[in-house]
């Protein structure tokens, strides 16, 4: 539930010794050409307009719910029968020009302004572990790499540790040790402690190639700094590597979201979340399977979506490289 090994780790992970990495190989792509490569190419373009909707809808979820009428905490017991066990009334779950995407059952709260809640605390979990992992994993890559010895070693050990550690249930033991207070907070520091090592490892071993290039003895004998080589000679050689890892990142952190909320651990209830809506559906999917449609379909869409741009966008950037 953290960052995936790609073919991206095989080429750099290893300790640097592969030479026909992107980053170690070619100059800086022209970003009109490969802006025109991606425009061009329809899957892509598709899942970023999915993403692209998911993401406004959070942002604007309050002028949705004015706009649908119903809050995401508010119930209507008019809009189930209380004779059936709350099953709602109507057709599809209660599917109609009030309740757009159905009722829950049994308490009759809006699926619709759920849903468009729950994006927002998905894609707020998700974006800022991505953020925070993307930062440590950078960092700690290039630091280890360049400078080797100890500390390279002190890293590596540390990543080693990380990645062989059994992470979801860390996760789980922490996380139901914990007060719920801040629990958003918390699923953005425990998901992104376990996540770095994964994008370091990867920068870490093309940092150890790029620093045996041409470009990077040039800076040391003008008098550059440590800090001023690797943060302005070797990262922006990275620069399509962390682009494609953290994209990839973004779906694995939504789906450890919505698996720690739907164990009961993640997002703590009334506030809206995916996970939770397709835990509390379990129990009624025989009786009303719109109740568990729709919160999995905007997952497995929003996991899709991210997976597949994330592989669309490595393949862009590596024949561009190709073709340098």
């Amino acid at each position: 539930m953290t960052f995936t090994p790609t073919a991206l780790e095989a080429e750099g992970a290893a300790g640097g010794e592969a030479t026909g990495d992107p980053a170690s190989t070619s100059p800086p792509r022209s970003g009109r050409r490969l802006t025109r490569t991606f425009l061009r190419d329809r899957v892509a373009v598709a899942c970023s307009a999915y993403i692209l909707i998911v993401i406004l809808m959070a942002l604007f979820a309050p002028l949705l719910v004015k706009l649908s009428g119903h809050g995401p905490l508010e119930f209507d017991q008019a809009a189930v029968d209380p004779n059936l066990g709350g099953i709602p009334l109507g057709w599809g779950g209660g599917i109609s020009a009030d309740h757009w995407f159905g009722v829950e059952p049994g308490n009759g709260r809006d699926i619709f302004a759920r849903i468009v809640y729950g994006a927002r605390v998905s894609m707020t979990i998700a974006l800022l572990a991505t953020a925070l992992t993307s930062v440590l994993g950078v960092v700690f890559g290039l630091v280890a790499g360049y400078f080797g010895g100890r500390v390279d070693m002190v890293v590596s050990r540390v990543m080693e540790f990380l990645m062989a550690f059994p992470a979801l249930i860390f996760m789980i033991a922490v996380l139901s040790a914990l007060p719920a207070e801040n629990r958003q907070a918390l699923l953005v520091v425990v998901i992104s402690f376990f996540g770095w090592p994964y994008l370091a490892r990867i920068v870490r071993g093309q940092t150890m190639s790029l620093k045996q290039r041409e470009f990077v003895e040039s800076a040391k004998a003008s008098g550059a700094s440590s800090a001023q080589i690797i943060f302005k000679e070797i990262l922006p050689n990275l620069s399509s590597t962390i682009i494609v890892m953290t994209t990839l990142a973004v779906p694995g952190y939504v789906g450890t979201e919505a698996g720690l909320s739907f164990l009961g651990v993640g997002v703590v209830p009334p506030t809206p979340s995916w996970g939770q809506m397709i835990a509390s559906s379990v129990p009624w999917y025989a009786v009303d399977p719109a109740y568990f449609l729709f919160p999995g379909a905007f997952l497995f869409l929003l996991v899709l979506s991210f997976t597949v741009l994330g592989d669309r966008i490595k393949k862009i950037a590596e024949s561009g490289e190709g073709r340098a």
